[in-house]
């Protein structure tokens, strides 16, 4: 995973920042839905039954500003209330502002593996189509065994990969208060654990029940010849 380290303006800070920010993301929230939606600004404030004028002082302040005015508002962008003026509940991570002095450092294997931990949500990803063409990335949720990665599955899904397919797995944290996170990728090969002693011991541990649910009978072990990562950490001041 590539990181784009922005740095905030020096000149911004505390409350001021925080304000500024908020009040940005529902302005670029309005943006975004007026253009999918192929209407003007002036249009939209003609439908809420208000001024232009007043449509950016309502964008300008906070949330609980005028709550009839941005109910109006997120009638006409056809948004619920809530995500108009918060964000979207279910948004992907990484919504925060950066660190304030952000550093790239490369990660050590064995510091890879202690970033996995036990158990959690990765993604796999391997190609598919005549020439390979056609990646496909695909969220489990993974047990660390040992020096590999397992997961159950269904055979006829998409993260049921054949044995001694190239995949790679990758899994990330991003911490939305420092702006700090890691990224480990794993690079290799798949198989399917035949051993039933191996398996019912892999299927008592906490983590192991899948969460897309259903019945996922086919274990696939991902056996990485090649373990890479990188983190976020603030820099350290001497």
């Amino acid at each position: 995973m590539e990181w784009t380290v922005v740095h905030a303006d020096p000149e911004r800070s505390g409350d001021e920042a925080q304000s500024s920010y908020e009040a940005g993301r529902m302005s670029d929230r309005m943006a975004l839905r007026l253009r999918q939606l192929g209407i003007s600004r002036d249009e939209l404030a003609m439908r809420a039954g208000m001024s232009t004028t007043y449509l950016r002082e309502v964008e300008s302040r906070a949330g609980d500003f005028d709550p009839e005015a941005l109910a109006r508002l997120a009638v006409v962008l056809k948004m619920p209330y809530e995500e108009l003026t918060t964000g979207r509940t279910d948004a992907p991570p990484g919504r925060g502002e950066p660190a304030r002095h952000p550093v790239l450092v490369r990660l050590s294997e064995q510091e890879c593996w202690q970033r996995l931990g036990t158990h959690g949500i990765g993604r796999i990803s391997y190609t598919v189509g005549p020439g390979r063409e056609a990646p496909v990335v695909v969220p489990v949720n993974f047990l660390v065994d040992g020096r590999s990665v397992v997961f159950r599955t269904d055979p006829a899904g998409a993260a049921g990969v054949r044995v001694g397919e190239a995949v790679a797995f990758e899994a990330d944290h991003v911490d939305e208060q420092t702006g700090l996170g890691w990224s480990v990728l794993l690079a290799g090969t798949a198989e399917h654990p035949a051993d039933r002693e191996a398996l019912e011991a892999l299927a008592r541990r906490r983590g192991t029940g899948p969460w897309a649910g259903g019945k996922r009978d086919l274990w696939v072990r991902v056996l990485p010849h090649q373990v890479s990562g990188r983190a976020i950490q603030p820099l350290r001041e001497t």
